[in-house]
Parts: structure tokens; sequence; C-alpha cells
């Protein structure tokens, strides 16, 4: 018979996780007899906990107890790209859950659109946009997104830099054209089949302070209109709730 090995837990990082949360989901500053007592834990093991806390940075005292400290991931700014990573591999979960489709993150960053992530669907296949995604944005629609999104200037310039170029029979590779659709884009952008053949996608806006990016996902390319519309309106309510998140961290608020 076969024995079943639990998996090697550390009880003091426990205990400190613990602390974290009570003084996290806590309205009110918390002194250390409190902690003490809710964790049953004895009053100088708390002291000890909170006092290493403390000097982490993940706690702060203030005079009527603890609070969290600037550390605390959810009070660290969004330029910090652990927080930002992990802000947005919550949204791509959420959107590969409630549509069955892989889902994607781009970002404009330093002149250039970039993958910033993404998380597969079982039953939906990605797109290998890793490396094509630099002088292909113009056939993404998680490219198309981000370049809407700029002013036109900066839409003249990116093109400029990358002519746009036919990957498949569908691909818009006219720049006059393509600069035309750009500025009258609203919302939500569609690539049916202009990256790869097969494949549709949808992407929509996330905007922030400093942020200018886009959420995707991609589908079959036989899915008809009414489809696409549903899943842009899942989209964009996953985008705004990031955008909010980010806008949040941007000046310091902390969200739950």
């Amino acid at each position: 018979m076969t024995q079943e090995h639990s998996p090697t837990l550390i009880s003091s990082i426990q205990r400190a996780l613990k602390v974290v949360d009570i003084v996290a989901n806590a309205t009110r500053p918390v002194p250390v007899k409190a902690i003490a007592r809710l964790t049953e834990l004895s009053l100088g093991t708390a002291y000890n906990i909170a006092r290493t806390l403390v000097h982490e940075g993940y706690l702060a005292i203030e005079p009527d107890g603890l609070v969290l400290g600037a550390k605390f991931p959810g009070l660290l700014p969004i330029d910090d790209a652990g927080v930002f990573v992990a802000r947005a591999r919550q949204t791509l979960h959420s959107v590969t859950a409630e549509l069955g489709a892989t889902a994607y993150l781009s970002q404009f960053d330093d002149g250039e659109v970039q993958i910033i992530d993404i998380v597969d669907a079982v039953a939906s296949p990605r797109v290998d946009l890793w490396v094509g995604i630099v002088d292909s944005a113009h056939a993404t629609a998680l490219g198309k997104q981000i370049l809407a999104e700029l002013s036109p200037e900066q839409r003249v310039d990116y093109l400029s830099r990358h002519p746009p170029d036919g990957l498949t029979p569908h691909t818009i590779s006219d720049r006059r054209a393509l600069l035309r659709q750009l500025e009258y884009t609203r919302g939500a952008s569609v690539d049916r089949q202009e990256y790869a053949i097969g494949y549709t996608c949808v992407a929509v806006g996330v905007r922030a302070p400093g942020v200018i990016a886009s959420l995707a996902i991609s589908l079959p390319g036989d899915r008809d209109d009414s489809d696409l519309q549903e899943a842009i309106r899942q989209l964009q309510a996953s985008a705004g709730r990031l955008s909010l998140q980010l806008g949040a961290a941007k000046y310091g608020q902390f969200t739950m």
C-alpha cells in the first residue's frame, strides 16, 4: 500500500500570512492583542510576527494598531511589474473560464506592441503571437485595438516603422485603408483570419494612467456575428474591471 504524503508546509509562514489577512480585511487598525486572540497565538508570538512584518514593510504601526504597509502587494504602484502581471493574470483566467477561449493581454510599451501574457483554454488552442506580434500587430485584433487608442501621429509613426504586409488573403495590407479603419475603430476590434487562417480574434481596450493595453480572445474562424458581439460584451466588462484596478493601483488605492 502506497502511503500518500501531504505537502510540507511552513507553519511560521502560515501564521504570518494569517496575520496579514486579518489586517487586510479589517475596517480599522488592529491591535496586536486582538490579533493574538483571533489567531489563538500567544501574545509574545503575535508580537514577534507583527514586528517582523513591520520591519519588512508588509505592515505598518499606527497609534491604534496595525495597518497594511507600503510593501503589501495591493499597495504597490502599477509600475511594479509583478503587480501588473498578477492583476492581468487574474483577469485572463476569469475571461478564459467565462468564455472558454484562450485569452491574451498586450500592451503598448516604448513604441511597440508587446504580448504581456496568455492563458490557454483547453478546448481552444492559442494563436502563436509571441514572435510575430512586433512586426504584425496590424493583422491582429489586439494590435489593432492598441493602434486605434493611439494618437494619429503615433499611429503614423508606428506604421512607418512597421509597414503592413499581407499575412493571409484576409489581411489589410494597404496602409491608407488600415489607417482609415483604425481611425473609426470604437470600443472593440476584430480580425477575421487576418493573422492566421482558421482563427477569428476579438479585442477590447484596457486604459489606465500610463497604460495602453488590449484584452483579447481567439475563436474558431467560423463564429457568427452574434457570438462575437456577446464575446465583446463580456470582454469589455472584464477590461473595465481591470482598468479600474490598474487605475487604483497607480494612485496607491487598495481595492479588494
